[in-house]
């Protein structure tokens, strides 16, 4: 349990950062780029700034789905965590993510499934949803 509270502080942490790329979402670009994604560009920016710390299996812009490779904190090696997110919505909604969080630990079998805390994806959400909200705000007062 105290290893999701630290993952999740990493993950506040790590959303909580800035970025110098300005952000259109209507176009689905960021300023100084013609990388285009088919989702709100807000979301998409936001989740892969949150979780720039574990390594991406895959990403489709256009579809809207991030896929993390397994992560394990050095702090716990024999824990380790998958993460999925969809972003459903060009809008910068609440209820444009969906997150998907896998959990597993080392047993003398191997890596073993997990259960994860039931409020661990809607606190990822919430870092998540934060993080679009300071890019939006960034990029609205860029514009004046």
């Amino acid at each position: 349990m105290r290893i999701f509270a630290a993952l999740l502080c990493a993950l506040v942490l790590v959303g909580c950062g800035s970025s110098d790329d300005k952000m259109d979402p209507d176009s689905g670009t960021t300023a100084g780029t013609s990388r285009t994604v088919g989702v709100n560009a807000f979301l998409w920016q936001a989740t892969l700034d949150t979780l720039s710390f574990m390594p991406l299996a895959s990403e489709d812009p256009f579809g809207g789905v991030i896929l993390t490779d397994w992560y394990s904190a050095a702090a716990t090696p024999n824990e380790r965590t998958k993460v999925t997110i969809y972003i459903l919505d060009r809008r910068l909604r609440a209820d444009g993510i969906k997150i998907a969080v896998f959990r597993q630990t080392r047993s003398n079998d191997g890596w073993v499934d997990s259960p994860v805390s039931p409020d661990t994806a809607t606190k990822l959400e919430d870092a998540i949803l934060t993080r679009a909200r300071e890019l939006r705000l960034a990029s609205a007062d860029s514009g004046k």
